[in-house]
């Protein structure tokens, strides 16, 4: 049966086929018809702009789809007008399903036409013959996924008996202008066709019978299959192969096959939905003793904690680019999110501490994370032009009669002696408050770019 056989039936609203569903593919809106079983797959192209003085086609294969054409014609003049229609923007959007290419195509005189051109599907078993020669050779794939048509397949075809470029006769032409020959609107439709498959040779494929979609599908079955079965069944070979000279078939698959292969597999699934909080880390205390040195209840402590900065690292609310942290900041990290007494005198003990000094550098911990830890236990000086900057924030900071009575007691210090207060400047930029206690000075809330508003907070609580 001839492609202009097997469509005949077809109507002007043959896309609006109620039994099929609309889906974004490729480079235009697509429709999956009714017979999608056999690939029945369509896609829309918006009307392309202008092509301009060159040539329609600069691919291969769009150079031989324009040669079908031109050796199909019967007169040259008709495709020299299709060429000025398609240059000056005449052709409408173009809807490409198996078997058949449509457009509407405008005279100058603004009278259109519907247009098509008919190609003949490929059967099953061509299909499947196609689908074995491109999986046989991972150029093929690799071609394919590039949107380019990979010619050593098209000759590999050729040589099994299956034309997958178009030749002579092979496009059919059917206009509204009742032509009986390519006429203008068909040539021109031809014309911005080759412009389409340039792009992407999926046009062509899904001319011959099944779209994007089912290719790729039916390349990676067939590939898995491969790969599962590299023997081929029983792998048994002909006289001339490995096992007729006395050798053992190397197992594995090729590498270049392998890497083909790896193009057309399926995306990872979307990865699952972390918990609302993190588990609990099983419990160690046991009738068994303890190797010399271990303790369970640490460990434990432990691994509770790396649950909870993985939940972190899960849910976003913490980063893989942040820096590490040294031995002496972990342990007052770890310190700043346990209660329990005995391991916080272990984390000081381990850390170089004083049980005050890890409670204070708690405190500032909790203020800002390791830059409020810096501040308290770090001494920097700013260079001059860091400190003539932050001087003068000081001085703008309040009204004159409202001022505190500030001294520079150190590099990047002021204090307020009658109040007892301190502000910092951190390398940050921040300033961070600081309230005398009777062990020293210590951190009195969280840091604000206003050395004002720090002081202020540390004032009032």
């Amino acid at each position: 049966m001839s492609a202009r056989d097997r469509d005949q039936h077809e109507n002007e609203n043959e896309h609006e086929n109620e039994h099929g569903h609309e889906y974004e593919y490729g480079g235009g809106k697509g429709h999956m018809s009714g017979d999608a079983g056999r690939g029945g797959e369509e896609r829309t192209f918006g009307a392309l702009p202008r092509a301009g003085s060159g040539a329609f086609a600069r691919t291969w294969w769009g150079r031989a789809w324009l040669q079908a054409l031109e050796d199909t014609a019967l007169d040259n003049q008709q495709l020299k007008q299709g060429r000025r229609h398609a240059r000056a923007g005449a052709v409408g959007a173009v809807s490409v399903r198996p078997g058949r290419i449509t457009a509407v195509v405008q005279d100058r005189d603004g009278t259109a036409y519907r247009s098509d051109v008919l190609l003949q599907e490929l059967s099953e078993s061509e299909w499947d013959t196609l689908i074995d020669l491109a999986v046989g050779s991972a150029g093929h794939i690799a071609a394919l996924l590039d949107r380019e048509m990979p010619p050593h397949l098209v000759e590999d075809a050729a040589a099994a008996g299956l034309d997958l470029l178009p030749g002579i006769g092979d496009l059919e032409p059917e206009c509204g202008c009742e032509a009986w020959d390519h006429c203008p609107h068909t040539a021109a439709l031809c014309y911005q066709v080759a412009r389409l498959l340039d792009e992407d040779p999926f046009v062509l494929l899904l001319m011959r019978g099944r779209g994007e979609r089912a290719v790729i599908e039916a390349l990676q079955e067939r590939s898995a299959a491969r790969l599962a079965d590299p023997g081929g069944g029983d792998g048994a070979t002909d006289g001339a192969g490995p096992r007729a000279a006395g050798r053992s078939r190397v197992p594995g698959v090729p590498a270049a096959e392998a890497f083909a292969v790896g193009g057309i597999l399926p995306p990872l699934p979307a990865p699952p939905v972390p918990a609302a909080a993190p588990g609990e880390p099983p419990s160690l205390d046991t009738e068994t003793e303890p190797a010399p040195g271990l303790d369970p209840a640490a460990l434990e402590f432990l691994a509770a904690d790396a649950a909870a900065r993985a939940h972190r690292l899960l849910t976003g609310a913490a980063t893989f680019d942040e820096p590490p942290l040294t031995a002496a900041q972990d342990a007052v990290r770890l310190a700043a999110g346990s209660p329990v007494s005995w391991l916080a005198t272990r984390l000081a003990t381990g850390s170089g501490r004083t049980r005050a000094e890890l409670d204070l550098a708690v405190r500032a911990w909790r203020t800002g994370g390791p830059a409020g830890l810096a501040v308290l236990a770090e001494d920097w000086t700013p260079d001059p032009e860091a400190l003539r900057r932050a001087e003068t924030r000081l001085t703008e900071a309040w009204d004159d009669d409202e001022r505190p009575a500030l001294h520079a007691s150190a590099p990047a210090r002021w204090t307020v002696d009658d109040a007892g207060l301190q502000l910092r400047l951190g390398e940050d930029g921040r300033w961070w408050p600081y309230r005398e206690e009777s062990a020293g000075w210590a951190p009195a809330g969280p840091p604000d770019t206003d050395p004002a508003a720090a002081l202020a907070g540390a004032a009032s609580d």
